[in-house]
């Protein structure tokens, strides 16, 4: 007898990291269901504000960007919800939005939906007001977490252990507070990236096609796609 599910994973892994100056976000492009490969092409990277996806090399100036895994629907809702109140916020406050405050927005948006949620496990990652690199990690009904790094999606258990190996994060516990931020430059970030998807293509079957990179830094954004395993 067949039963409804209002849930569908639709696969795909999302990783960010933050550095001093600068901040890497990088997702794969295949769009799967069971063991079929729906698309080969689909981003799962959006940048928040009137613009919502990147179509062209050219960004607008904002600090913030999201990748997000798990059910594509459920996630191009959450988008348009965070872009709608982005927008309401600009007009409001004559300002756009800092990447904190758009990781607690994410964070009511997620919550407010917590006995229905939204099938979406998101990354947001950007600069802050003083210019660092942030990271903010969630779970499907908001709870969230500032870090130097994270990984969801299919490919996530693959990829936090060699993560964890090379950035290790110091204890929130240890006092005074140190930052969240990976010791690597920029381009050791983005190598590092590469390196991690590279792997976890080989086990995931969820993974793979392209390896889309956007870096935030001071000087703006941009995108670089790679291409991985195709099988």
């Amino acid at each position: 007898m067949a039963r409804f599910d209002p849930y569908e994973n639709n696969g795909g892994t999302c990783v960010a990291v933050a550095g001093a100056d600068y901040c890497v976000v990088a997702a794969d492009t295949r769009l799967s269901v069971g063991y079929s490969i729906l698309s080969r092409d689909h981003s799962k990277i959006a940048q928040l504000g009137s613009v919502l996806k990147f179509d062209v090399q050219q960004f607008r100036a904002e600090k913030c960007v999201l990748a997000s895994s798990g059910f594509q629907g459920d996630i191009k809702a959450l988008q348009k919800n965070l872009a709608a109140k982005e927008l309401v916020y600009e007009h409001n406050h004559n300002k756009k939005m800092s990447c904190p405050a758009m990781a607690q927005l994410l964070s009511n948006t997620l919550y407010y939906k917590r006995f229905f949620p939204y099938y979406a496990f998101n990354v947001l990652g950007g600069l802050d007001s003083q210019g660092k690199g942030c990271v903010f990690t969630y779970d499907a009904v908001g709870s969230y977490e500032r870090t130097g790094y994270s990984a969801q999606g299919t490919g996530a258990a693959l990829m936090m252990p060699v993560l964890d190996n090379q950035l290790k994060s110091p204890s929130p516990l240890l006092l005074p507070a140190r930052d969240a931020v990976t010791p690597l430059s920029e381009s050791e970030a983005v190598d590092l990236v590469k390196d991690v998807f590279a792997s976890a293509t080989e086990r995931d079957i969820y993974t793979g096609d392209r390896l889309e990179i956007v870096v935030i830094n001071s000087s703006g954004t941009h995108r670089e796609c790679i291409e991985l395993r195709k099988d």
